[in-house]
């Protein structure tokens, strides 16, 4: 079977993103709404201009490039991922699925395909959650699950709001309300990513179709005690913040390890007030990532985190616990699934069904629309550092198999491509693959 995508050009827009980082030859750095951000998101939008998309970027910095429909009326079908990234992480997390986007739409433009819908490119903010906490922002805020009022309350790390952010980046934050879509308003969702684990490479396969994502928790817990002076105060009259807070981490492994289900529990960030090596501390701040396949096995981990930490009051501490992020597990759409299993097959690749460990936006999406995401191999299964790495080539499969299921599912007219790429042939006019 003839496949289409431009591995070379694929390469060329992955690392033309990625030099607009605040760390070079360290990883990628690029935070929502800093300097590097905007420069990417201005490459993003001359890359979608260059594939004939019209470009528009809404009210938050999400950027969307559309290919415009035969029927501009009908809801449009929606692919992409995100371009933000983790302090000095990889080029691909993110990235990949944008380009993914772009690439099919240079496809599109190369062999003068028209859809019956139209078909966006999305490029989506703070995914992460490395600035502004909680990630998978522009999801929650597209589909209204986080509400816009609360944004008044969001700060990174230095203190900075998200609306003061916002409004150094150029945009309005009066108008943050017109980035929610309205329900009805997505035809489907797709989202190429990489696989940032070690399954595929291991397997030899080319791609995977994920059937369902785990769900996902993230709290914030603050521990206080009492500041005092480090060779002053005896050890019997100390309320050390830091000494409260690890006999709590030193509990919190067990607890995944002992409930199995595949659940898994991370602490990925502490910090420590005042922070003087001869201060004792007064203050310590960590975060909790809790995941599983199952919901109840993500709210009983909760459940005993949430009581280990309350433990700690009763030691003379005081505590504090903020949930950054809820999703639950949720099931992907098996029509979707079908379409882009034909399409690996009728291409030739090898490929598995797999559930996804990782909360990328497709796990919020997929409450709104109906929602399909594949995976490409990682070298080494390394992800979220600078030695990340995906293929070209591997990347240009995946991307074969979202064009030819965004022809399917858009009615593209009226290219051998289209016509023959499925192993039972595509639908006729005005047929859909979706409910």
């Amino acid at each position: 079977m003839t496949r289409f995508a431009n591995a070379d050009r694929i390469g060329s827009m992955i690392d033309g993103l990625d030099r607009f980082t605040a760390t070079p030859g360290q990883g990628t750095t690029r935070a929502t709404f800093s300097a590097e951000f905007r420069q990417g998101s201005d490459y993003l939008r001359e890359r979608m201009q260059e594939a004939g998309l019209i470009v528009r970027e809404d009210a938050v910095g999400n950027l969307f490039g559309r290919i415009e429909g035969r029927d501009p009326t009908l809801a449009p079908i929606i692919v992409g991922s995100h371009f933000d990234s983790v302090p000095h992480g990889g080029k691909f997390d993110g990235p990949a699925g944008v380009i993914a986007g772009i690439e099919a739409a240079f496809l599109f433009q190369e062999q003068g395909l028209i859809p019956a819908r139209p078909i966006e490119i999305i490029a989506m903010i703070e995914e992460e959650g490395a600035r502004f906490g909680g990630g998978l922002m522009a999801s929650r805020l597209l589909t209204g699950k986080l509400d816009t009022a609360t944004l008044v309350d969001i700060h990174d790390g230095d203190g900075v709001s998200f609306l003061d952010a916002l409004r150094d980046y150029g945009l309005d934050p009066e108008r943050v309300q017109e980035a929610v879509l309205e329900p009805g308003s997505v035809h489907a969702f797709l989202e190429l990513h990489i696989e940032q684990g070690p399954v595929l490479e291991a397997h030899g396969e080319d791609v995977a179709i994920i059937d369902r994502i785990v769900g996902q928790t993230e709290i914030d817990v603050t521990i206080r005690g009492r500041a005092g002076h480090a060779g002053t105060t005896p050890m019997t009259a100390r309320h050390d913040a830091l000494a409260g807070a690890v006999s709590i981490l030193s509990q919190l492994p067990d607890l995944a390890r002992d409930i199995g289900h595949e659940a898994v529990l991370t602490v990925g960030k502490l910090k420590v007030k005042p922070g003087g090596s001869n201060v004792i501390p007064e203050e310590v701040e960590f975060t909790v990532d809790i995941r599983a396949p199952e919901e109840e096995v993500v709210r009983g981990l909760l459940d005993q985190t949430r009581a280990i930490v309350a433990r700690a009051e009763t030691q003379g501490y005081e505590t504090e616990i903020a949930e950054q992020l809820y999703a639950s597990p949720v099931l992907l759409s098996p029509e979707i699934h079908a379409v882009l299993s034909k399409h690996v097959v009728s291409l030739g690749l090898k490929s598995r069904s797999m559930v996804s460990g990782a909360g990328h936006d497709a796990m919020i999406m997929a409450d709104f629309a109906p929602t399909g995401l594949i995976f490409v191999p990682s070298r080494g299964g390394i992800s979220h550092a600078p030695e990340e790495w995906t293929d070209y080539d591997q990347l240009a499969r995946g991307v074969d198999v979202v064009f030819r299921t965004l022809c399917e599912m858009s009615d593209a007219r009226a290219q051998p491509s289209c016509r023959s790429a499925g192993a039972t042939g595509s639908l006729r006019a005005g047929q859909s693959p979706l409910p």
